[in-house]
């Protein structure tokens, strides 16, 4: 099969009604390196660049989950744009996007994403 790993996907078809971000980055945990207080952060398998998260929440009225946590390949933490004066949210989107699909262990599918950047929405959520 010519599809391995990580599967590149649009992030309109993920999330046609768009993002928000709920809060700012953090550097992932590495659970095998880490141990009590000493904290390794994450890297990409691919890249090697570390990882980092952020949750966002659909803005998909009918979404069955609400929030998901989008990691970040990049050297430094990523910066979230700008948002709206007044907001308490930040809409987003993202750049390179992959979904990874796992069996969690409820033994439900389920999904990792992971993206290449993190910007302003292109089209405005409102008019989405």
């Amino acid at each position: 099969m010519a599809l391995q790993g990580p599967i590149p996907v649009e992030f309109s078809h993920v999330f046609p009604h768009g993002v928000y971000a709920a809060g700012g980055f953090e550097a992932v945990r590495d659970f095998d390196a880490s141990s009590g207080d000493r904290f390794v952060q994450s890297k990409d398998k691919t890249s090697g660049a570390p990882l980092w998260a952020v949750e966002v929440i659909d803005a998909d009225p009918e979404a069955r989950t609400k929030t998901v946590k989008i990691k970040v390949t990049a050297q430094t933490e990523p910066v979230l744009p700008p948002g709206p004066a007044g907001m308490p949210f930040v809409p987003v989107e993202f750049t390179g996007l992959t979904v990874t699909p796992y069996v969690n262990q409820a033994g439900r599918l389920a999904y990792s994403l992971k993206a290449a950047g993190v910007r302003a929405p292109v089209v405005p959520l409102a008019a989405m």
